[in-house]
C-alpha cells in the first residue's frame, strides 16, 4: 500500500500541476472519443497502450472484456454501454482482448473452476460460443495455444453480443455506431484489429482495419 500511497504524493506535487489546465477543463465535463471495453488484467495499461489523457477514452473493464447479451440481468456493462452512448454521444466502441489472458485460460481449461470459483466460472458462460469455436476449430491445439486462439475468437463473440444491447442496434442502423475488435500483444506491443472486409486481424498502424458493418453477425476468425 505504501507504494501507491508514494505515488498519490507524486501525482499531487508532480503530475497534476503539469496538468492543471486539463484537469480544470475536466471537472466540467467529459467528452470522451471512445467506449474501450477491455480486461481487469493488471498489465493492461488502456491510457498507455493509446497514448491517451484522462478524459479521452470510457473504459469498461471485467475480466475477459465480456459483454453479456442484453437482458441477462442489468448489470454494470448494461449500464455503461447504454450512458456512453447516449449520454456520453460516444460513436467508436472497441472491445479489446489481450496475450496471456488468463480468463480465456480458464475458458479452454475450466478443470478445478466450477469446484474452487464459481463466480468465474458462471461469468465465463457469457463467452460458450468462444469455447465451442475453438473446440471445433483448434481441438488439436495444446490448451496454451487454444488459449490464445481463444482471444480472438473471444472478441468476436464478444462483439457480437454487444450487437443486442438496443442502443448499440440502433446505432449500426443509423450509421452512428462503429464497433471494432483489437487484441494487444503484451510481449511485443502489437495492437491487431479484425478488419470485416477481409475477416481476419491485421496490425492497426498497417491499416486501420475496417469497422463493422451495420449489424451483421461476424464471422470466427481466420487462422493465423
Amino acid at each position: 500500500m505504501q507504494a501507491l500511497v508514494d505515488g498519490i504524493r507524486h501525482f499531487q506535487q508532480n503530475d497534476f500541476p503539469a496538468k492543471i489546465r486539463l484537469f480544470k477543463r475536466l471537472a466540467k465535463g467529459q467528452q470522451p472519443i471512445a467506449l474501450l471495453i477491455t480486461c481487469s488484467d493488471s498489465r493492461i495499461n488502456p491510457n498507455l497502450l493509446t497514448n491517451t489523457e484522462p478524459g479521452e477514452l470510457f473504459i469498461l473493464r471485467n475480466a475477459g472484456n465480456i459483454v453479456p447479451p442484453h437482458g441477462l440481468g442489468h448489470g454494470g456493462e448494461e449500464a455503461t454501454i447504454e450512458y456512453a452512448i447516449l449520454g456520453l454521444g460516444i460513436r467508436d466502441i472497441i472491445v479489446c482482448g489481450h496475450s496471456h489472458c488468463g480468463a480465456m485460460g480458464a475458458l479452454v481449461s475450466p478443470e478445478g473452476i466450477v469446484e474452487s470459483m464459481p463466480a468465474v466460472s458462471a461469468w465465463l458462460r457469457h463467452a460458450e460460443s468462444a469455447r465451442r469455436i475453438v473446440a471445433a476449430k483448434y481441438g488439436r491445439l495444446r490448451p496454451p495455444e487454444q488459449a490464445q486462439a481463444a482471444v480472438q475468437e473471444n472478441v468476436l463473440v464478444q462483439l457480437d453480443n454487444l450487437q443486442t444491447h438496443p442502443p448499440v442496434t440502433a446505432g449500426l442502423a443509423g450509421g452512428d455506431v462503429r464497433l471494432h475488435g483489437w487484441v494487444y500483444a503484451i510481449q511485443t506491443g502489437e495492437v491487431t484489429g479484425y478488419d470485416a472486409e477481409r475477416g481476419l486481424f491485421v496490425p492497426v498502424t498497417d491499416r486501420h482495419p475496417a469497422a463493422l458493418p451495420r449489424r451483421s453477425r461476424l464471422a470466427t476468425a481466420k487462422a493465423g
